[in-house]
């Protein structure tokens, strides 16, 4: 995309994520959070992603961060441990530009770079179109949808799971 540059995110860029996920979590059932976190918790959580591997990167035009995405453990549990689950928030006046396909292209090759091999995208509400038609573009598959398991809004949400291999998948055996 012309003009958009995808890098890693640096504490500098902390306030323009903590703004781009404050509107998320305001206004739209792209997250289930209720209560939009302080720049403090944003650094808390990014530099929690930093520490265990994880990539979290930023999309970047004209100086300005536009959006940002990141990759965390699907779960806790040892067992899930090349699995990841992908976010990506783009800022609102930003949308449906190229921005979330540009930064989820390039979280899915940094996490190949790490021999992450499944990447799961849970997705809130199942009307979230714009999101379900970007992982499927990107080669995700729909894994199921669990029903009204958020409440968000004064109304029940469901969430959508979709599931797409990374590098060599359950080809071969990790390193």
């Amino acid at each position: 995309m012309n003009g958009l540059n995808i890098r890693p995110c640096e504490q500098d860029d902390i306030a323009a994520i903590t703004e781009i996920y404050s509107h998320h979590v305001l206004h739209s059932l792209a997250t289930f959070e209720c209560d939009p976190p302080g720049p403090e918790e944003m650094a808390k959580r990014w530099r929690s992603a930093l520490e265990r591997g994880y990539p979290y990167l930023v999309a970047e035009r004209q100086g300005e961060v536009v959006g940002y995405a990141y990759a965390g453990p699907y779960r806790a549990r040892p067992a899930y441990r090349y699995a990841v689950e992908n976010s990506v928030y783009v800022r609102a006046d930003s949308a449906r530009q190229g921005i979330g396909l540009a930064l989820l292209q390039v979280l899915i090759q940094e996490c190949e770079r790490n021999d992450f091999r499944q990447m799961i995208a849970v997705i809130g509400d199942s009307a979230n179109d714009a999101s379900i038609g970007l992982h499927q573009r990107l080669g995700f598959s729909m894994t199921g949808t669990l029903r009204s398991v958020g409440f968000k809004f004064g109304r029940w949400v469901d969430t959508v799971l979709m599931q797409r291999e990374l590098g060599a998948g359950d080809h071969t055996l990790p390193s």
